[in-house]
């Protein structure tokens, strides 16, 4: 038997109508949807997916959990874990969805998952999502870049001090619970700052300078910090 294919998908930033046309595709054609997690039904990435494709409830779906921590022996073993569940089902021939936020290059765990499937020779596609860094700017009607600037995008969950020297766009991501000590930082600095909390989502909410920032925000909040 010819072994399925494994796609990861990007769903864009939360708005279902920001799904391409050719994910949407890949997903119908798709008979096992898989997803970090406990379970699908929570996925964020699932329920976009869900306003946009009316029969997704109906698929199989592989829910892969994926612990929120930077411990690589515990992150390897879930990456593990998860390719042999994926393997099952490529191993009967079935193509498998990985729906992911934003886009699947950026930060996403379907990359750890993939590189392991790809070593133990399956095949695999990317299909590509609007990041959300993308769908902030949009949000917030402004540039990321112009003329010769340059676009960083940057983890504010590590130490960001070094980063915020750099010269152009520096987008802060994954501050979650170091929100407030991302906040001190670009107070200090006086630069240009605007945040979206829950891009495309409900709860959608715009921060226009540093001083509005709230010092604690949900893991979905984007800084954008100019020069």
């Amino acid at each position: 038997m010819k072994k399925g294919k494994l796609f990861g998908v990007g769903v864009g930033p939360g708005d279902p109508e920001l799904i391409t046309l050719k994910a949407l595709r890949v997903i119908e054609e798709s008979s096992v949807i898989a997803v970090p997690g406990e379970r699908a039904e929570t996925s964020t990435a699932y329920r976009i997916a869900l306003g946009a494709c009316k029969n997704l409830s109906e698929k199989e779906t592989a829910a892969l959990p994926m612990p929120m921590t930077k411990k690589k022996e515990i992150l390897r073993e879930s990456h593990l874990h998860g390719a042999k569940i994926l393997a099952e089902y490529l191993d009967q021939g079935k193509q498998v969805a990985f729906l992911t936020l934003g886009d699947p290059s950026v930060y996403s765990t379907y990359l750890y998952v993939k590189k392991i499937l790809e070593g133990q020779g399956y095949d695999t596609e990317m299909v590509s999502g609007i990041p959300s860094f993308c769908a902030a700017a949009a949000a917030l009607n402004v540039s990321l870049s112009e003329q010769a600037e340059s676009i960083h995008i940057i983890p504010a969950s590590y130490p960001i001090g070094e980063a915020l020297k750099l010269s152009g766009t520096k987008v802060l991501m994954k501050s979650g619970k170091k929100l407030g000590e991302v906040k001190e930082q670009l107070l200090a600095r006086g630069a240009d700052v605007k945040m979206v909390e829950n891009c495309g989502m409900e709860g959608e909410r715009h921060y226009l300078s540093a001083q509005e920032m709230p010092d604690e925000g949900s893991y979905y909040s984007l800084i954008v910090v100019k020069e």
